[in-house]
């Protein structure tokens, strides 16, 4: 079959990531694929048998519209044109759904932001309108499967995969490290501003112990980097920096903690289970509460509770026979985010079409 991935760009983010691991998997599994972007950069990869096609070219100075052209150019020719047109992104989802109408492609969108999140006018146009002329939408979660079907379109619930292999440990042999991933610059998203305090006083607590962030972002390091000098624990967190090794050092740290104030479904929390940390959580809308049984798989606290927070965080630093237990645990409990099972799901849905 035909398929063809459409995505803004190859930034360095969890939707754009996804596309990626995908086009690999749906090509792996003997479809012709082609994954088109209308930006740089292009930081995730795709193997070679992938076909990459740049519409980075035009000179409309307007994003929205110079993608909307170009995209449309291409598929022009009959020969260009897909069995089915798989869209990441609301903006690109827009595009997407435009192109296929007038060009009879079936199409599915692909939704990767938690709807309450604050949209622009193009977005909020898209979700309310757009979505329900898409042959398919895709969302992260129920609570915004029940939102959309509210608004009429044909929408099912479609989690992330798990992107890295299972980490098979024989004996339990980690650092001392409490390991935080995300882009720095988006601290106030993260929750990154609120970690700092809520880590402080476990840090001067248990001197042993260190907090690794992972994520660039020069903007965000400095507000970061002047908390840890206000709370005196600056020797004790170290700042990474972007990294394509993440699983490596996942497989190194003890606890993954994620204060976010809110998620769709974070990839990076799953990527955690999968390497055997034991992970701790705010129990933000959305996103945590679909991948973490309280006390199960993992710890889920009362939303942006900071104390809660460092109070179950200090009892898992104590507590080696829990941390164990939560990362067995979380390992088998990741069934449903294997790219087999996501690939079956859009497969299934690919069927319906016909």
């Amino acid at each position: 079959m035909k398929i063809d991935f459409l995505v803004d760009s190859l930034v360095p983010g969890g939707a754009e990531r996804v596309a990626a691991l995908l086009a690999d998997h749906f090509e792996e599994r003997g479809n012709d694929i082609t994954l088109i972007t209308f930006n740089e950069p292009e930081v995730w990869k795709v193997s070679d048998a992938v076909k990459r096609v740049r519409l980075h070219d035009g000179n409309i100075k307007n994003q929205m519209i110079r993608s909307t052209q170009v995209l449309g150019k291409y598929y022009y020719k009959k020969n260009r044109r897909p069995d089915v047109l798989i869209t990441f992104m609301t903006r690109t989802n827009l595009i997407g759904i435009l192109i296929a109408r007038l060009y009879g492609i079936k199409v599915i969108a692909c939704e990767h932001i938690n709807h309450v999140l604050q949209a622009d006018k193009i977005e909020r146009f898209t979700r309310k309108y757009v979505y329900r002329h898409s042959d398919a939408l895709t969302c992260l979660t129920s609570f915004d499967q029940t939102y959309y079907k509210g608004l009429k379109a044909n929408v099912y619930v479609m989690p992330n995969p798990c992107t890295f292999e299972i980490f098979n440990e024989t004996h339990r042999k980690r650092d001392q490290i409490i390991l935080a991933v995300g882009a720095l610059d988006r601290y106030h998203h993260k929750g990154f501003d609120n970690l700092i305090p809520i880590i402080a006083p476990v840090l001067k607590k248990h001197s042993d112990w260190k907090l690794r962030i992972v994520g660039g972002g020069s903007k965000g390091k400095k507000l970061l980097t002047d908390l840890t000098i206000k709370h005196q624990i600056e020797d004790q967190v170290i700042f990474h920096g972007f990294s394509n090794e993440v699983s490596k050092i996942m497989q190194q740290s003890e606890i993954y903690i994620m204060p976010s104030r809110f998620e769709g479904l974070p990839m990076v929390l799953i990527e955690a289970l999968s390497q055997g940390v034991a992970c701790i959580s705010f129990d933000c809308v959305t996103g945590p509460s679909d991948i973490i049984e309280d006390n199960v798989n993992g710890l889920l606290i009362e939303d942006q509770n900071l104390d809660a927070m460092t109070v179950a965080l200090e009892e898992l630093i104590s507590n080696p026979e829990k941390r164990q237990q939560l990362a067995t645990n979380g390992i088998n409990s990741l069934d449903q985010f294997k790219i087999e099972s996501i690939y079956d799901k859009y497969m299934a849905i690919i069927e319906s079409f016909k």
